[in-house]
């Protein structure tokens, strides 16, 4: 079976680079499913999980957005902010989802509001990701 490079970097460090089978990936317009020779693309990613597929199990990594560049051989995955799974922290992302959901009620202007709304959204997508997570181990 043939298998892919994938490589997922962050603005700090590298968080994995190895072969896959597949990848699947949370892009703007919907979820993104990878294999081998895949045909070149590039998409923007919202804010969710990142599924990597090897012979040995599933890897998941929360993303907060960023850049998915496709290749036949290689999958790039760029995010400002890019966590294992095992490393989310549930209770700070409930403490800022709080603080959005409070930002949203004092947002005045456009900007404000967009911010706002950009960073419940990715609050959300990691206790989305954590309740997954906690299901799949019940």
């Amino acid at each position: 079976m043939s298998t892919i490079q994938v490589d997922v970097v962050s603005a700090t460090e590298s968080l994995y680079s190895g072969e896959a089978k597949c990848v699947f990936a949370p892009a703007s317009t919907g979820e993104l499913g990878i294999y081998p020779k895949h045909v070149a693309l590039l998409s923007v990613l919202k804010p969710g999980e990142v599924r990597i597929e090897t012979d040995t199990g599933v890897e998941s990594i929360y993303v907060s957005g960023g850049i998915v560049e496709v290749q036949p051989d290689v999958v790039t995955i760029f995010s400002d902010t890019a966590i294992r799974a095992s490393d989310l922290n549930e209770a700070k992302a409930l403490e800022a989802k709080q603080r959005a959901e409070a930002a949203m009620q004092d947002a005045t202007e456009n900007q404000d509001i967009s911010a706002t709304q950009a960073a419940l959204a990715e609050s959300m997508a990691q206790l989305q990701m954590i309740s997954k997570i906690r299901n799949k181990k019940n």
